[in-house]
């Protein structure tokens, strides 16, 4: 839907309010309305059902708040996994055609090359042209130049690709105490080698990511409009979060798995984020089997502050708006990467115990000590410890384990880098208050990430390109969102999911999902109707196997057009 057939269908929506109704009359007037500044937020590795307004028990006052007050999405889709997650949100494609199918290695076909190609813009990209500021805050995770030996190797990072300032780590995962390929604007640095960085409290990566958001909010030129890009890791592998909010949850989880669950069951039916006769996939582990409950309860207070920390730097990125005027005419748009995560982050390995003083020498405050995932020590000489250890100091790498991730994922089936609807289904709250006229309500159309693009073109009047730079750009694949705002219908029947060999099709209420190799044949394949069991409890592939060869033709034509095959293929 474009523009001008959005303002026609809000102003004559029953339910549109006041504000919605004056910013129409300012774009059909003689002066045209601000455009909309759009800030898109993404946590990391979280569940369909964590914060409060999809059924937790966890403390998300401000993303409850912004539900409250605009709209909040029941079917709208990740790719399963962090890194072409990104990919096909900052570019409106799916992931193999920007190039990053799998993961941050070059694979040798174009889908699997761990880098953005030339042949997508970025969302960053594509506003500068309207003249929109660009920032970004957080996890980069689209290109595999992490160790760049000159500026050469800087071509996929984001002042690269668009952006005028940004704050964050280019690869994808790491300490929150004390951050690998931490980088400002183009330079690399280290919490305490930043000139910027106030020492006092520890520095904590999630409150970083929050509060230099918040600054390019309060720095921001008000003569222009800016798009901001937000990307959490939290709540990704290692649990890591301050006391402080770890004890707002001592002893919550004590009861275990199935009692967290149930509740949660019961909330998101009473939200209406699910169907009320919604069925509850099957628990891969009972509480009762838990030989140390005290450490598996442990692991999930913690993953419980990580988010309660999110929500609260949220917050201070919405008091930031608020200061400036820009609250009312900024769109809000939070969701998730993929599902919750069942890897064991270390959990598995032999437990590593405390010695009693520190056996590496302390770091220079300029030494990047790791450019992997896992560090040997704390900038203080303690060595990381795996295994079966508490989680939440510096000096602890951890996940919370496949079965809070179970929990996660309520009601759902499988996890991350599974395209079940438990690793792909994601909140996304919306939130316009000049834009939006319906307050606290759901939308239930199916979405995708690749929506994202369309809607910020939308929204900001911005042309999207044929050609960039000399590179002729694929087409945007997905459909704007504002149609949806007034719930309106989104013309597009398909959406398409690859990952590591599992993939899936849903056309209308129909979805075929298979795991593993993504082959000819449709031995694998499953088929659900999503509508009646979006939990795929009851697999019908069986008995209508004409329609499961229709749509498993209908992945294989997608899957030549988009880069998605072959697969596997070996990295180089």
């Amino acid at each position: 839907m474009q523009r001008r057939d959005f303002l026609r269908a809000i102003a004559c929506s029953a339910v549109t309010a006041s504000p919605i109704v004056s910013w129409a009359a300012g774009r059909s007037g003689s002066k045209e309305a601000p455009r909309p500044n759009i800030v898109i937020i993404m946590s990391d590795d979280m569940g369909y059902s964590d914060i409060g307004c999809y059924g937790g028990e966890i403390n998300t006052p401000t993303l409850d708040g912004l539900a409250a007050g605009g709209l909040r999405f029941t079917q709208f889709y990740n790719t399963a996994r962090c890194c072409p997650t990104r990919a096909c949100l900052l570019t409106g494609l799916y992931p193999h055609q920007a190039g990053v199918g799998h993961m941050m290695d070059d694979r040798g076909e174009d889908g699997y090359r761990g880098d953005l190609n030339r042949n997508c813009v970025t969302i960053a990209e594509v506003l500068k042209t309207a003249g929109y500021s660009t920032y970004a805050s957080g996890k980069w995770h689209v290109t595999k130049k992490t160790q760049p030996q000159g500026p050469e190797d800087k071509y996929n990072w984001p002042l690269q690709r668009g952006f005028d300032r940004y704050y964050g780590t280019i690869t994808g995962a790491g300490s929150f105490w004390d951050p690998s390929t931490l980088v400002r604007d183009n330079k690399m640095i280290t919490p305490p080698s930043d000139p910027e960085y106030q020492p006092g409290e520890p520095y904590y990566y999630t409150d970083a990511i929050s509060d230099n958001a918040a600054r390019f909010v309060r720095e921001h030129d008000r003569g222009k409009p800016f798009f901001m890009y937000v990307a959490y890791t939290a709540a990704h592998w290692p649990m890591h979060a301050r006391e402080r909010d770890i004890a707002k949850y001592r002893g919550h989880y004590d009861v275990g798995y199935e009692p967290i669950r149930k509740a949660r069951l019961e909330k998101m039916k009473k939200l209406g984020v699910i169907k009320s006769d919604s069925e509850l996939s099957p628990a891969p582990a009972s509480w009762s089997d838990i030989k140390d409950k005290k450490w598996e309860a442990a692991c999930m207070e913690v993953y419980a502050a990580m988010i309660d920390s999110m929500d609260q730097g949220i917050g201070r990125i919405v008091d930031a708006l608020k200061d400036r005027g820009m609250f009312d005419n900024t769109l809000i748009l939070s969701l998730q990467d993929n599902g919750g995560c069942a890897e064991s982050g270390g959990r598995g390995e032999k437990p590593h115990r405390r010695p009693e003083k520190p056996t590496f020498e302390p770091l220079a405050p300029e030494a990047q000590h790791y450019f992997g995932s896992v560090p040997k020590q704390t900038r203080d000489g303690w060595p990381v410890r795996r295994g079966h250890v508490m989680p939440g100091p510096a000096d602890t790498y951890i996940g919370y384990g496949r079965n809070w991730a179970n929990v996660s994922n309520t009601p759902f089936r499988e996890y991350k880098h599974y395209v079940h609807e438990g690793g792909i289904s994601t909140p996304l709250i919306a939130h316009w208050p000049i834009g939006i006229g319906s307050k606290n309500q759901l939308r239930h159309q199916p979405s995708h990430l690749i929506d994202l693009m369309a809607t910020c073109v939308d929204v900001s009047g911005a042309s999207y390109p044929s050609r960039y730079k000399g590179q002729k750009i694929k087409p945007m694949e997905g459909k704007s969102l504002l149609g949806a705002f007034a719930d309106k219908a989104i013309r597009r029947e398909i959406i398409y999911w690859e990952h590591e060999g599992n993939r899936a099709v849903r056309v209308g209420k129909w979805k075929i999902v298979a795991k593993g190799r993504a082959g000819q044949d449709n031995v694998n394949w499953e088929l659900y109707d999503v509508e009646a069991d979006r939990s795929e409890l009851h697999n019908l592939a069986g008995e209508q196997p004409e329609r499961l060869k229709k749509m498993v033709d209908i992945w294989l034509a997608y899957a030549e057009r988009a880069n998605v095959l072959p697969w596997p293929v070996k990295a180089k």
